[in-house]
């Protein structure tokens, strides 16, 4: 790679290329590559062998689990400059996820094979490691809990909780910034698209939100919190 893609990778990693000395940004350079996806496009697939760590430079990546009936669960959303796909390589196992570009996004990959190298030797790129997979198991426990022990109401409101926290709103202060489909919030939600769907008309009714196609637009934060939060 030029030296200008190495600034772009200083860009597009930041909190990995800062924890590099000269030798190892050189390598990272040498071997990562940049790609474009298409929305609805598989970044990965269930049962694939991981082979490269990826971070999300633009866009919105989704990570699913495929259940039964061929419904989907989604497990995260993913927003730039986050990693993901180095999990199952540092457990020797398959992927049990898959991904997929939720819009048009752009993604750096590095062989797993090298991060891995330079974590030997590099400890401050082994605690990095550490640290995003505790935060994420983490995340993972809660998720579960809320997920299996919320009632509709909660869950949903979660989710759009969750959208806030991680995608941020909109130059109006109040718009969702990310539109997911009814099937998409569901699936984040763990119920069926017509749940979801009259779960948000009683949102709606109840003056917590209002609908515009995809759009969210949050008119109650307050008591969407507490509804999240007493389930």
């Amino acid at each position: 790679m030029t030296d200008s893609n190495a600034v772009s990778l200083s860009e597009s990693i930041p909190e990995i290329w800062n924890l590099l000395n000269d030798k190892e940004q050189t390598l990272i350079a040498a071997n990562a590559r940049i790609m474009d996806f298409k929305k609805n496009e598989v970044i990965y697939r269930e049962e694939e062998i991981p082979m490269e760590l990826m971070c999300l430079c633009r866009g919105k990546v989704k990570i699913y689990k495929d259940g039964v009936g061929g419904r989907s669960q989604i497990i995260r959303m993913i927003r730039p400059t986050q990693y993901f796909g180095y999990r199952a390589f540092f457990a020797n196992q398959p992927y049990v996820t898959a991904a997929s570009a939720f819009e048009p996004s752009t993604i750096c990959f590095i062989p797993m094979k090298l991060i891995n190298e330079i974590v030997a030797s590099n400890s401050k790129l082994g605690s990095f490691f550490i640290k995003e997979l505790a935060i994420d198991l983490g995340i993972a426990d809660e998720r579960v809990v809320n997920l299996t022990q919320k009632h509709i109401r909660g869950r949903l409101a979660e989710s759009l909780i969750f959208l806030i926290e991680n995608y941020g709103l909109e130059e109006d202060g109040a718009t969702i910034s990310i539109y997911l489909s009814r099937e998409d919030l569901a699936n984040l939600s763990n119920m069926t698209t017509s749940n979801a769907i009259r779960t948000l008309s009683t949102f709606v009714d109840e003056h917590i939100i209002t609908l515009d196609g995809r759009k969210i637009k949050i008119i109650d934060e307050e008591k969407l919190r507490k509804i999240s939060k007493i389930g």
